[in-house]
């Protein structure tokens, strides 16, 4: 990745409670001796969408194309891209080899989009292996996801305490 443009590392983390439920996602971003965090949910969602949500907000926080290393535990993710399955999802009108339609299409086109501006290598690490980044997405990413839980327990609660 030898040329004139910054050297940012990524990592990203998505969590949901229930499959789909309140779910979360955390990234952190590192470039020079700088760190950023960034972290939102959604109260009904996916993990996979989480995972997505996590590098597309990443990518979108920098404000010049850059050369990416993405760190994340999602093999959907980083299989994507390393696998070629976005290519072929591209050529095959956005279904899979199974002839079903990819799940996601949306992000994964803001993603894709993205992708293009970034010189992006993509990396899978093991989730839970106490890789400091990753674990700081996940604790993002479940933080996040507790606070549509708890919003989520508190609407379905038969009646406002206050009456």
């Amino acid at each position: 990745m030898a040329n004139d443009r910054s050297q940012v590392r990524i990592y990203t983390d998505g969590a949901c409670s229930g499959n789909p439920g309140p779910g979360g996602w955390g990234a952190v971003l590192l470039w020079k001796e700088r760190e950023l965090r960034l972290q939102g949910g959604e109260a009904d969602t996916t993990n996979n969408r989480m995972e997505l949500m996590a590098a597309i907000k990443a990518l979108e926080a920098l404000k010049r194309p850059c050369n990416v290393e993405i760190y994340s535990d999602s093999a959907y993710l980083i299989n994507a891209f390393t696998k070629g399955w976005v290519a072929k999802w591209q050529l095959n009108g956005w279904r899979t080899s199974g002839k079903k339609d990819v799940e996601n299409q949306a992000l994964w086109q803001r993603l894709i989009a993205l992708s293009a501006v970034h010189q992006i290598a993509w990396y899978k690490v093991k989730g839970h292996s106490e890789d400091k980044y990753n674990t700081l997405c996940d604790a993002m990413a479940v933080e996040e996801s507790e606070k549509y839980k708890v919003r989520e327990d508190r609407d379905h609660f038969p009646g406002n305490i206050e009456e």
